[in-house]
């Protein structure tokens, strides 16, 4: 009797602790807007679609003069979370600066935020599309 009450409670603490375990909501906020370009976003501007990802929406924003992109701004990306926040902030500013280098989506993605790469190349091929580039 004493092994199946010990069993008992122990299989119900299990799934009280795993049924009350907080995921990600996944939440997209967008407080600030990451801009790397080498001239002021005066050209023409496309604006690629929303892609969602596990670990929230991100959109892609870029400026072309004369055929070449010349800034790019991430207008919505993960965030509302300090591990969402400081991912992007990490990740963010190294996919820009490989939109620059490559002008195209043909970019590495960023290690430990693969979703965040995806979800970047992705938004940044529609708006390429859309500038025919």
């Amino acid at each position: 009797m004493r092994r199946i009450t010990l069993w008992l409670l122990s299989t119900v603490a299990a799934l009280v602790l795993l049924f009350s375990y907080r995921t990600s909501t996944g939440a997209s906020v967008t407080p600030e807007v990451v801009a790397v370009g080498t001239a002021p976003a005066t050209g023409n501007t496309y604006t690629g679609d929303v892609v969602q990802t596990q670990e929230g929406d991100v959109q892609v924003t870029i400026t072309v003069e004369d055929g070449k992109i010349t800034a790019v701004t991430v207008p919505v990306h993960p965030s509302g979370s300090s591990r969402h926040d400081e991912i992007s902030a990490r990740s963010i500013p190294v996919l820009v600066q490989e939109t620059l280098d490559a002008q195209s989506a043909d970019i590495d993605s960023v290690s430990g935020a693969t979703f965040t790469s995806g979800g970047y190349k992705e938004s940044l091929q529609s708006a390429l599309d859309a500038a025919q580039l």
